[in-house]
């Protein structure tokens, strides 16, 4: 019997000896040599460690220094300086799943993390200090450095190195989310069962800052309960659609409440300045939205997109189910006041216009300004109504070299106008009237121009059309088809005005001087063909040397 007593305590104190040394060996560079090659062959994961230290003062710790993990044959996914492993009586039982994880001064890649694998530790608490993230691949796109922080618990998934159910708070000198960058990030907040829930968010943003808190579903969509941005000022090279793709990309986003403060956004053919915007209760899903009890309150200095400028713009709405009712608009535009109240309804698309009021403009029409009036309008408009329309004082000019013109000091009017019907502009239904002080329609002069015309499902007829040139005057009348040829008939007689009045405007002239005339016209305005080779029609010329007939057939002169 002492035989055997001797024998197992020289075999413990030689176990404790082969641990001691064991113990002392693994603490040399030698050791950590050992430790990290005997990971790297026995598993699908390199390790690098210089020194593994531990400090009886903190038995339950292990310091590993210049650590390197990742998988065979890629780019590490974590480097750090220092990783901390805080050890827990858990370990027994699953060794891997440690107390707690510090790391520090590194960076954490995960880029290089092969698909569809999970990172085989785990612990209660993950400690970030002073570390770089790389996570270009993931749902959230995010480049951060001096992140500091920590999540607990941390159970990583297979493409998922966060986990599923955790709470974190991070910290971040600089970061980067889906391109665009901010300084002095803070992120509060949860995982459960892969939603994240920001519970408080805050960063200097584009040299402003943003607060706010939001939560993701498991599905990607989006619920922003609110978020604050102050005096932002952002530059991008993107276009006003592709800076906009965000709320397309994702299955939805909602806002409870977004208030944006003396904004600066700028793109390379768009811009807004000193934009203050509050909006409420809406939600996106691609290119539609929803609504119930809704509100947009908006105002800027300017607001450019390509050649289309607006200054000092207003808008105030309520959104709905039903649509949107516009309560009001107003803008500076082209040197004048443009302003407008009405509503777009869900149901048939249209937009009702139960207030236009135009004046002041000085506008030069684009030179595609008659292929625009012809495209069809995009699907989410079927139809545009202008209830009560008023126009004062307005330059319209139109410089296209085919046929250039030019309206002064332009007023009109227009009660119930149908503008646009089954997604085509037009003029529909509705009366209008419009007069100006002056006028060049192709190099010809007119003094007072006005036109009258009241249009239905059939045709729009001018009941009124009259012009003072040179010492007379001309009136007439003349109704369009609604059709797709456009039929188009006008009656036109003058009286002492100028026998040429009607050269530039394709007619040959025959005679000089004042006369009284009468021409009868009837042609097409279809967009597919030209004008001329359809019209035919008749001129009687009388002038104090005689008188002239002309018959045009197919454009031209018989």
């Amino acid at each position: 019997m002492k035989f055997l007593g001797k024998f197992f305590l020289t075999l413990l104190l030689l176990i404790l000896l082969a641990l001691v040394v064991l113990y002392v060996l693994l603490q040399t560079q030698w050791g950590a040599g050992w430790f990290s090659r005997w990971v790297s062959d026995k598993t699908d994961w390199h390790l690098s460690i210089s020194k593994i230290e531990h400090d009886f003062s903190s038995p339950s710790h292990i310091i590993l220094d210049d650590f390197s993990f990742g998988h065979d044959g890629q780019p590490a996914v974590l480097v750090a300086k220092r990783v901390d492993l805080g050890l827990a009586l858990v370990q027994f039982s699953d060794p891997l799943h440690f107390n707690s994880i510090e790391v520090r001064d590194g960076e954490i890649n995960l880029a290089n993390q092969t698909p569809n694998t999970t990172l085989p530790v785990q612990a209660n608490r993950l400690q970030l200090n002073n570390m770089r993230i790389e996570s270009p691949h993931s749902s959230l796109p995010v480049s951060a450095q001096r992140v500091n922080g920590g999540l607990l618990p941390w159970k990583p998934l297979a493409n998922d190195a966060l986990g599923s159910d955790a709470q974190f708070q991070l910290s971040a000198g600089t970061l980067t989310l889906d391109g665009v960058p901010g300084n002095n990030v803070l992120l509060q907040g949860s995982i459960k069962q892969r939603s994240l829930v920001f519970n408080n968010i805050g960063a200097d943003l584009a040299r402003g800052s943003m607060t706010g808190n939001a939560e993701r579903d498991a599905q990607g969509n989006w619920k922003i309960d609110q978020l604050r941005l102050n005096d932002i000022r952002l530059q991008t090279h993107q276009t006003l659609s592709d800076f906009l793709n965000p709320l397309r990309d994702v299955p939805s986003v909602s806002i409870n409440r977004l208030d944006m403060t003396d904004a600066r956004l700028q793109g390379p053919d768009w811009a807004v300045t000193d934009l203050d915007l509050t909006l409420k209760n809406v939600t996106w899903r691609g290119d539609d939205w929803q609504s119930d009890g809704g509100s947009l309150s908006m105002n800027a200095g300017n607001f450019i997109n390509g050649g289309f400028e607006l200054n000092d713009p207003i808008v105030n709405a309520d959104l709905s189910a039903q649509g949107i009712a516009l309560t009001q608009f107003s803008s500076r535009w082209v040197n004048g006041v443009i302003r407008a109240s009405g509503n777009w309804t869900r149901s048939d698309k249209r937009l009702t216009l139960d207030e236009l009021a135009i004046a002041g403009l000085e506008y030069t029409l684009p030179l595609n300004w008659r292929d625009r009036w012809q495209q069809t309008l995009p699907s989410w408009l079927d139809s545009v109504l202008i209830t009560r329309a008023t126009a004062n004082r307005n330059l319209i000019i139109d410089i296209n070299p085919d046929f250039p013109f030019q309206m002064t000091s332009l007023d009109g009017s227009a009660d119930n106008l149908v503008l646009a019907r089954q997604h085509q502009w037009g003029v529909w239904s509705g009366k209008a009237s419009f007069n100006a002080a002056e006028a060049t329609f192709n190099r010809t002069d007119l003094r007072h121009p006005s036109i009258a015309l009241n249009a239905n499902d059939q045709q729009i007829q001018v009941t009124e059309l009259s012009a003072f040139s040179g010492s007379g005057l001309l009136e007439g009348s003349a109704t369009v088809g609604q059709d797709g040829q456009r039929p188009l008939t006008l009656n036109l007689k003058g009286q002492a005005v100028p026998a040429n009045v009607l050269q530039n405007w394709g007619w040959p002239a025959a005679l000089s001087g004042n006369s009284n005339l009468q021409l009868q016209l009837k042609g097409s305005l279809s967009a597919s063909t030209p004008l001329r080779p359809s019209v035919d029609g008749s001129l009687s010329v009388t002038t104090d040397a005689g008188s002239m007939q002309q018959t045009m057939r197919g454009g031209q002169i018989q």
